[in-house]
């Protein structure tokens, strides 16, 4: 039991990290994969693997990949995206981790779930951003497209192998923490 609530919870971070990239396609991932027979959802969540929420999930995706492609819209949905990031993560974990108390859950989900939708969301606002600056927002194509591969692959990751998700989350963080530290580091420090 301890072992199966172990993985729900990397199942959990895995697909809320994934919300950093795209709000609804780890839902639209999750609502597939609950429908097959893939995830069990906790009580109470039923809802996220029911066919009416399979065709809002596929329009909410579909709208989402389309919106990135649009110049300035995507910058719109960075803006709307964050805060929407941050409660998809909370809800997916919170959907995701059974056979705990109410209290362990919700703290999980806010902290662990909202946490990693969080940071990955904030990173590819930087990233959306400094392509803008650097190419004028002509390379902005290609950070929506590697933002949906990580979403796509993350999704799949966290319900097929949670483990190796969490592990590539945190990998990934390390990796682009390192970057923004280094570039922190080397600005030169303006004195009062």
């Amino acid at each position: 039991m301890i072992m199966e609530t172990l993985l729900s919870i990397c199942v959990g971070i895995g697909l809320s990290a994934a919300c950093g990239f795209r709000v609804f396609v780890p839902l639209l991932v999750m609502n597939i994969a609950a429908l097959s027979g893939h995830l069990t959802l906790a009580h109470g969540f039923e809802w996220v693997g029911s066919y009416p929420a399979l065709v809002a999930f596929s329009v909410a995706t579909a709208l989402e990949i389309g919106g990135y492609y649009i110049p300035w819209v995507d910058h719109f949905l960075d803006t709307v995206a964050t805060p929407a990031a941050i409660i998809a993560g909370t809800i997916v974990t919170a959907s995701i981790v059974s056979d705990v108390s109410p209290f362990l859950k919700w703290t999980l989900a806010v902290i662990a779930g909202g946490g990693a939708a969080g940071l990955i969301q904030g990173t590819t606002v930087l990233a959306r951003g400094a392509s803008t600056v650097t190419t004028g927002g002509l390379g902005n194509p290609l950070i929506a497209t590697l933002e949906l591969g990580g979403a796509t692959v993350t999704s799949f990751l966290a319900i097929v192998a949670p483990i190796l998700a969490v592990l590539l989350i945190c990998g990934l963080l390390f990796v682009l923490g390192g970057i923004a530290f280094r570039k922190m580091r080397a600005q030169p420090q303006q004195v009062l």
